[in-house]
């Protein structure tokens, strides 16, 4: 006997085993049960959600010997024949290859004809969208008073592109896509009543690959049963679907906790010797994110029997929730860039350094996540609750620590803050960030730094590390640089060197008016000068 693969031989034969459709079995169940028939259903929905298996069920509902049911005996000869694709009154028409108006008219030309074998002449349309728009018009009135023995049940994957003049005549149905726990279950019962051992985490691996699609999922099985040599095992299922292990993606966050960029690399480069998909890995780690997201906002909401509870919830309290959200829109983004990128390995490489960059790393980030753990533990630790802190955000979206005024202290001569931003070994925005900076406080452990609000967007990261690495390179200790938002009150270095700029500029121009040369040039020729051309020389 040859061999039937498990979507045909497990597709269901009523509505009791049907999976993961129970609003519109309970529907079409009460409808049946009742009497109430309508003469024309839409089921939309998704590839493999059950849509032509639902238009059989209800062929045989409605022809069945024993009567008109929700429960067809599957014995008498009209539904073995429906089960079997051979009932004469059951039309099963794909509008894929039969779109065009003449075939739609053929097609309904012998509606008006009494049923030869069953109750009903049941005509399904599959992939209804596909007919033309002629094809539609042909069909519409016998659509709206279709003769009593006549019964339409359309499908389709886009309900959009249906006239709104089709939808109006119809009963709608939408299923939705398989959950993944009912699809694993689902696969389990199969097994074991074939016979086959399988591990649950590898029924798992197939349920969240199969993307909400049963049909598909049963495909993928007999794929996994072929590759497995009988047996479905999760690590051969990895191998066969070129998923990504969670283990990689716990990896990741982890060399993130603990600032190892060299363990980012080490991942990616093994991801690349076995590989797996770069993109499948972006997307693991987003459903990931997903996840601790979740269980931050909602504790309880992770199940005990989760075989990776302890880990997540070590992982959701490793972190900030606003920094779960800004890594799940940089693993989505950087996803979407892969095919822009030089290569899929350098994106993925690119993207992982970018969760890197804006890791939380700072005070105001490490406060912030233990002010969300504080909730739930009902404790404050000491080191944090000696001072009362509160996070504000600028337009920019970045996070900045804001601190109580402290009384100024003045500096001596020897830590005068002008000397030290001068001295230190910083660029770009970390150096502006310095110089637009008033010395407050400097101690053993600690130096705090007055901000004008106006110049807010220069805490953005990295900008804060850097300007604390300096400092303690420049003092020879360890020091937590602080920032508070405030008004300042002496001259910062920014203001110093803008003030000795304009100084040299009003010199040079000075010095271009007095200009023997410049002033004959101006009275012989009635000339001008520019003066954004004046440039002092340094």
């Amino acid at each position: 006997m040859s061999y039937q693969v498990l979507a045909r031989k497990w597709r269901p034969r009523n509505f009791s085993t049907l999976v993961g459709q129970e609003h519109v079995v309970r529907a079409l169940t009460h409808a049946l049960s009742e009497q109430r028939l309508h003469h024309a259903y839409l089921f939309t929905g998704t590839r493999g959600v059950g849509k032509t298996t639902l238009a059989r069920i209800l062929a045989k509902s409605l022809n069945c010997e024993t009567g008109i049911t929700a429960t067809p005996c599957g014995t008498c000869s009209a539904c073995q024949e429906i089960d079997s694709g051979r009932f004469v009154d059951l039309l099963e028409v794909d509008a894929a290859t039969n779109t065009r108006v003449d075939e739609m008219r053929q097609l309904l030309e012998n509606a008006v004809y009494a049923p030869t074998r069953g109750r009903f002449k049941v005509y399904v349309i599959d992939e209804v969208h596909m007919l033309s728009n002629s094809a539609f018009n042909a069909m519409l009135k016998t659509l709206e008073e279709p003769p009593e023995h006549v019964k339409f049940i359309l499908a389709t994957t886009d309900p959009q592109k249906i006239p709104v003049t089709v939808l109006s005549r119809c009963l709608q149905f939408n299923l939705k896509q398989m959950p993944a726990l009912a699809i694993t279950g689902h696969l389990g019962q199969i097994l074991q009543a074939e016979g086959i051992p399988f591990d649950h985490p590898a029924l798992a691996l197939v349920a969240r690959s199969a993307a909400g699609s049963m049909r598909d999922a049963l495909s993928l099985l007999d794929q996994a049963i072929a590759h497995g040599a009988g047996k479905v095992e999760e690590s051969q299922v990895r191998s066969m679907l070129g998923t990504v292990d969670q283990d990689y993606l716990f990896a990741i966050l982890e060399a993130l906790h603990g600032a190892n960029a060299s363990a980012l690399l080490q991942v990616a480069a093994d991801l690349g010797i076995r590989s797996l998909s770069f993109s499948a890995a972006l997307q693991e780690l987003g459903a990931l994110l997903t996840r601790l997201q979740i269980i931050q906002c909602v504790p309880g909401a992770i199940d005990d029997e989760d075989p990776e509870r302890d880990r997540l919830k070590g992982l959701a309290a490793a972190f900030s929730p606003e920094f779960v959200q800004l890594a799940y829109q940089i693993v989505n983004v950087g996803r979407n860039e892969l095919a822009a990128a030089p290569d899929e390995y350098a994106g993925f490489v690119m993207t992982l350094l970018r969760l890197y960059t804006f890791r939380p790393s700072t005070v105001a980030d490490v406060v912030g996540a233990a002010g969300h753990r504080v909730s739930a533990a009902g404790v404050m630790p000491k080191a944090l609750s000696a001072k009362p802190v509160a996070s504000v955000r600028s337009d920019l979206g970045s996070a900045a620590e804001v601190i109580p005024k402290s009384p100024p202290v003045a500096s001596s001569g020897e830590m005068d803050w002008h000397q030290i931003v001068a001295s230190l070994s910083l660029s770009g925005l970390a150096r502006e960030l310095a110089q637009n900076c008033e010395l407050r406080q400097l101690g053993e452990s600690q130096c705090l730094l007055r901000l004008s609000p106006a110049q807010g967007h220069l805490q953005m990261k990295p900008n804060p590390d850097r300007l604390q690495q300096a400092l303690s390179e420049y003092f020879g200790r360890p020091l937590l640089v602080r920032i508070e938002l405030a008004q300042n009150e002496t001259v910062t270095p920014a203001e110093t060197v803008g003030r000795q700029r304009q100084e040299q500029q009003e010199r040079a121009a000075t010095a271009i008016a007095q200009d023997t040369f410049v002033r004959d040039v101006i009275e012989c020729f009635d000339a001008s000068v520019v003066e954004s051309s004046i440039k002092p020389i340094a």
